[in-house]
């Protein structure tokens, strides 16, 4: 094997890290870009900022309730009726009808309930709380998601490239092979070997194109458009000093366990409201009608009421809403624990993936080094085509999981990231406009009905981009 041929065979090699190392196209897409186009795209977020708007609306029919409740009616009466006369020609049957018109105008409101009402609305505030912190993880959801597509994507092209260095090198191997069969430095064997390790390192590049089109599908998901020249990722963002430190954290920041407060919050409100609702309740009420002849009525009246016997329902909606209380605190403790775990998971993906990526390198050292010594002991007759061969897969083989393992430590990044309830737009600094959460609750809370608030809530529903 003459010395431009090895060369041109270690060229073949090594040719897919040269092409990764070159520097991107002026128009590649960052991973920020990715992160933004997710952000904005994403029918998942849409979806549960409508969910939040539902639950702000709960607020505003709560509100109504204190209330007055004004209602019209009116209405027809039409009736007739047969009567029996006795003349002097005999009995004889007459018909009288009417039709009586009615139109009344009524109200009623609550005086007095014990607080139900009022503790209907602040139920009603801590899920909008709970809400909004559920709309928090579906942002870490959309997020994380962009950045293991990106992620994917980039292990997906390396790969392919791997592959396709890997048939050229074969494909060369076996030119070799062929040429000192001839001469009759080797056998037939040598030959056919190298012919199935080409056709399987073919089979092995159509995985890989198919890897990265399967890549590419889930990029298009995730952010919402195919990828482009995709530039290498940034460096991975900080996390915390030491594990500890980051599962306290957590602990504060995670979106899961603040929702779960403000539902605990909710639930202990529910039980003093079913509690209230068991007491006595005063109301007002006014009534003013007319009918048929210019008649006129109207009446203004206090009730007081209170309910005396059913069934046992109150006294099953009172435990139902403790057993409820008491489910919510401990899906609290439990999603604590869960967040703890999924953190310390998060920290020893990173701990292994670090791990791996420097013994990669080392595999790598030593895998190229004894492919080197192996082709050139090949040469002289001392190696066969088959240890050629596997020498070349071995380095193939490194190389490949060093990819892998780069990939994991830095989706471990912002898998911990995520744990830690700080995988936002606003953390990671993305600098783009975030959906406001509060601006269609300040339109709605307190139940406006008239024209003037109505334009408003268009305007709002506009700036958030929910027409």
């Amino acid at each position: 094997m003459t010395k431009g041929f090895r060369s041109a065979l270690l060229a073949a090699v090594f040719g897919a890290a040269a092409t990764l190392a070159a520097p991107p196209a002026v128009h590649a897409e960052t991973l920020t870009d990715a992160l933004i186009a997710a952000y904005r795209s994403s029918n998942l977020l849409d979806q549960n900022r409508a969910v939040l708007r539902a639950a702000d609306e709960d607020v505003a029919v709560a509100v109504s309730a204190l209330r007055p409740v004004v209602a019209y009616s009116m209405g027809m009466t039409k009736s007739s009726a047969e009567r029996l006369t006795t003349t002097i020609l005999g009995p004889r049957v007459t018909t009288a009808s009417s039709l009586e018109k009615q139109i009344s105008l009524s109200a009623e409101i609550t005086l007095f309930d014990f607080g139900a009402r009022r503790l209907a609305i602040d139920a009603a505030k801590e899920l909008v709380l709970a809400t909004r912190q559920s709309l928090v993880g579906v942002e870490h959801q959309v997020l994380f998601g962009a950045v293991q597509a990106y992620t994917a994507v980039l292990l997906a092209e390396d790969t392919l490239a791997l592959r396709q260095s890997n048939v050229r090198v074969i494909q060369q191997e076996l030119n070799a092979a062929q040429d000192r069969f001839e001469l009759g430095e080797v056998t037939r064997t040598d030959v056919a070997i190298a012919e199935a390790r080409l056709a399987a390192a073919r089979a092995n590049l159509a995985l890989a194109d198919g890897d990265l089109r399967i890549a590419r599908e889930t990029y298009n998901l995730a952010v919402g458009n195919f990828p482009g020249r995709l530039r290498p990722p940034p460096r991975a963002p900080q996390t915390a000093r030491t594990l500890e430190e980051a599962k306290a954290i957590a602990q504060r920041n995670h979106y899961a366990i603040k929702q779960l407060q403000h539902e605990v919050r909710a639930s202990e409100i529910n039980v003093l409201r079913v509690e209230a609702s068991q007491m006595p309740n005063v109301t007002a009420s006014a009534r003013a009608g007319r009918a048929t002849g210019g008649l006129d009525s109207a009446s203004v009246g206090v009730q007081l009421s209170q309910p005396l016997y059913q069934g046992g329902r109150g006294s099953a909606l009172f435990r139902q809403a403790i057993a409820r209380r008491d489910a919510t605190r401990a899906a609290l403790h439990q999603t604590a624990a869960s967040v703890e775990e999924a953190v310390g998971q998060a920290w020893a993906r990173i701990s292994v993936a670090r791990a791996a990526i420097s013994a990669g390198d080392q595999q790598i050292r030593a895998a190229r080094a004894a492919y080197e010594g192996i082709r050139e002991e090949a040469t002289l007759g001392a190696r066969t085509t088959l240890d050629v061969l596997n020498a070349e897969q071995e380095l193939l083989d490194a190389q490949a999981a060093r990819l892998s393992a780069v990939t994991t430590e830095y989706n471990a990044t912002y898998g911990l990231l995520a744990a830690m309830g700080l995988l936002t737009v606003e953390h990671l600094g993305l600098g783009i406009p975030t959906y406001d959460a509060t601006a269609y609750y300040n339109a709605v809370k307190d139940a406006p009905a008239t024209s003037t608030r109505g334009k408003r809530l268009e305007r709002v529903l506009k700036s958030i981009g929910a027409e």
